[in-house]
């Protein structure tokens, strides 16, 4: 079974489009999200649509719960308090209902899928290092945990951050963004993990940044938001 795992696609349709493009020429047996589909970016309802119709299994990510709950955006710093508020007002009520009906956590096998971290998932912590990893690990039960929330990818064993993973150990693998990636790398990210071979693979790509960004600008969302794009910040 090959599994593309996305996150964090923030509304960047563009981004969206261009990962699915990507994940049918690697030939996914099955389409993983992580998470916050929307937030930032001038898309919402199509990134929504897109994921309800592509993804076999969709997780709860942060930005999707408080846009439903705006009292959750006090904990979020201005520029995404009001990207929020924004989308709350576009967001059509079926796209709302399927934002509701997320669940945090979900299983496959000998996998776990969650969008900031195994222990406490409603808390939203950010896995930022290797010590943070190494406690998660000891958290689940099965041999891979994918996240995502960081917008930074890599993979994690007990042992500190490592380049690939073994069936002799079990890895925390954050996939990093497909909207938003925020590890000085512009291109798109996401994962694919093959369970046949026991490999996993991170891939990147550019896609169309000037058309997101643009969108942003037009929509009167903070120009932080189209800038960042630009950079990977």
């Amino acid at each position: 079974m090959k599994y593309a795992v996305i996150s964090d696609i923030h509304s960047n349709l563009e981004a969206l489009q261009k990962a699915f493009e990507v994940i049918d020429e690697n030939k996914a047996d099955e389409i993983i999200c992580l998470g916050d589909i929307v937030g930032y970016g001038a898309n919402p309802n199509e990134c929504v649509d897109l994921i309800r119709s592509r993804c076999s299994t969709i997780i709860l990510g942060n930005h999707d719960a408080a846009v439903l709950h705006l009292s959750l955006s006090d904990d979020f710093n201005p520029i995404a308090s009001k990207a929020l508020q924004w989308t709350s007002e576009q967001l059509t009520d079926q796209s709302k209902a399927l934002l509701s009906s997320l669940p945090m956590t979900q299983r496959h096998r000998d996998i776990l899928f969650v969008h900031s971290s195994p222990s406490s998932p409603e808390l939203w912590n950010y896995i930022v290092d290797a010590e943070g990893a190494a406690s998660a690990i000891r958290i689940f039960d099965e041999r891979l945990c994918f996240i995502g929330h960081t917008h930074i990818p890599g993979i994690f064993s007990q042992r500190g951050r490592v380049n690939s993973i073994t069936r002799e150990e079990r890895f925390l693998i954050n996939v990093g963004s497909v909207g938003q990636p925020r590890d000085r790398n512009p291109m798109l990210a996401f994962g694919i993990f093959d369970s046949s071979t026991w490999e996993y693979r991170l891939i990147r790509s550019e896609y169309d940044i000037g058309r997101a960004a643009e969108k942003i600008y037009l929509a009167g969302l903070p120009e932080e938001l189209g800038f960042r794009l630009l950079y990977g910040i």
